[in-house]
């Protein structure tokens, strides 16, 4: 016995209500909210073969297999690799690039292993020219265009691929649903029974996703639930490099990011990602940090403009750091140092725009806002590492070995650091290491000296 019945979907976050509102009361935008069909099945359903709980000690650990996604760059922010059965969720803004890494990985990966690609946005025509401007090989990779979400679902069954490819989720179209395409409601439904071949049949399924206006995953925690990996794809139009970030992780780590840039032919991986994000040149408002994102630390400069102001209020703008956490650096500095910045406009930014969430660039922050006021270029071939906090301390880093380990890599020669406390002897014969304790030490030794 089933039954039809009405329920009110926003189209923004998801969220589900009885009756109709102008604004949703979860996310409170206006106007998104859209009725839609839903099948009420039976609530007593004949359960069959159900599974019984075991113990903890009866179950066999075995590891987990993975084969190459054709880049470097994209296996370390997979955690080393595509895990067979797991369902990876691509973002990014519309000609970000998504469509172009994921068809340059499935040649790669179709060399090995059995890929489907799947295009419900584009026609075979279309695919065939970019894929001709890639210049890429393949052995077998079969595409497959298509938006009836019911023929895509017996294509993967029928081809049993190693990796099937969706581009993209919000283009399918599930006709048993009444909803439009790219709806919540189909997105959701459309990605649960994709979800449940993939496991089924231990396929690997790549799903791309488009993002909404406010930079979230169209269907923002719809779809993340159901997925093991999701990956954002950064970059603006500007620059050339993009940036393939871990959000979510079942099988690795998160917030691992491979870097890339955007040629002619394709995308190409950047091995050395402190090569883009610094300069040799020493100048005043400019020094070099060492962050961490994921497991992997690298440089990045960090810019200061300091200036006096022409306003009632002076003004605070960031690129790539956080506004507040600026604040509180030129606080921390007034209040330590003596130095009152109220009557300056300040501007900071970091290298390339590059997004730093480090605590540990405070240092670097600090010490780029006292050389561009001073007008005195910093210690020259120098690092700064340290957290600042309220009390003016230089607080010690996380991975600070690594980021000692990184420098000196680079040709690096001094590096400021909090007080230590663990042994890096090693590590003092290849890079000269000043301790502080407080931003008053890390002032005098690195500008006023």
């Amino acid at each position: 016995m089933s039954s039809k019945l009405s329920t009110f979907i926003c189209q923004n976050c998801g969220s589900e209500t009885s009756q109709y509102f102008g604004r949703c009361l979860n996310c409170n935008s206006w106007n998104t909210i859209v009725e839609e069909i839903k099948s009420k099945r039976d609530k007593y359903q004949e359960i069959k073969n159900s599974k019984k709980s075991i113990p903890f000690n009866e179950i066999s650990s075995k590891e987990i297999s993975r084969f190459t996604s054709g880049f470097k760059e994209f296996n370390r922010v997979l955690g080393g690799g595509i895990v067979p059965g797991s369902v990876i969720l691509l973002g990014g803004e519309p000609g970000i690039g998504k469509s172009t890494i994921v068809l340059q990985s499935a040649g790669k990966i179709s060399l090995n292993e059995k890929v489907l690609y799947v295009t419900a946005e584009e026609s075979l025509e279309q695919v065939k020219i970019r894929w001709e401007r890639l210049n890429q090989n393949s052995i077998d990779l079969k595409i497959f265009a298509e938006t009836n979400f019911a023929l895509i679902i017996e294509e993967i069954k029928r081809e049993n691929p190693s990796l099937a490819i969706i581009d993209s989720i919000q283009a399918i179209h599930n006709h048993e649903m009444e909803s439009s395409p790219g709806s919540v409601s189909q997105v959701r439904a459309c990605s649960s029974e994709l979800q449940n071949v993939a496991k089924d049949k231990n396929i690997a399924l790549l799903i791309i996703g488009h993002v909404t206006k406010d930079g979230a995953l169209a269907g923002p925690k719809t779809l993340e639930h159901l997925v093991d990996v999701v990956l954002n794809f950064e970059g603006d139009n500007i620059s050339s490099h993009r940036l393939l970030r871990s959000i979510k992780n079942r099988f690795g780590s998160t917030f691992e990011i491979g870097i890339f840039e955007m040629l002619e032919e394709g995308l190409r991986e950047i091995k050395n990602p402190s090569s883009i994000f610094t300069s040799k040149e020493n100048i005043s408002g400019v020094t070099t940090t060492i962050t961490n994102e994921g497991s992997r630390p690298f440089a990045v400069d960090i810019q200061a403009l300091v200036n006096k102001t022409f306003y009632s209020n002076s003004r605070r703008t960031t690129t790539g750091i956080s506004i507040n956490r600026l604040h509180q650096i030129l606080a921390v500095i007034e209040k330590h140092l003596g130095i009152k910045l109220s009557e300056f406009d300040c501007y900071v930014a970091t290298g390339g725009g590059f997004e730093i969430n480090d605590p540990s660039s405070d240092l670097g922050v600090a010490i780029s806002i006292l050389s561009s006021l001073k007008n005195i270029p910093p210690l020259a071939s120098s690092s700064f590492i340290g957290e600042l906090g309220l009390s003016g301390q230089v607080r010690k880093s996380k991975n600070l070995r690594t980021k000692i380990e990184e420098a000196a890599r680079l040709g690096i020669k001094n590096i400021v650091v909090p007080k230590l406390e663990e042994d890096l002897n090693n590590l003092k014969n290849s890079i000269n290491i000043k301790e502080v304790a407080n931003i008053k030490e890390a002032f005098y030794f690195s500008i006023s000296q």
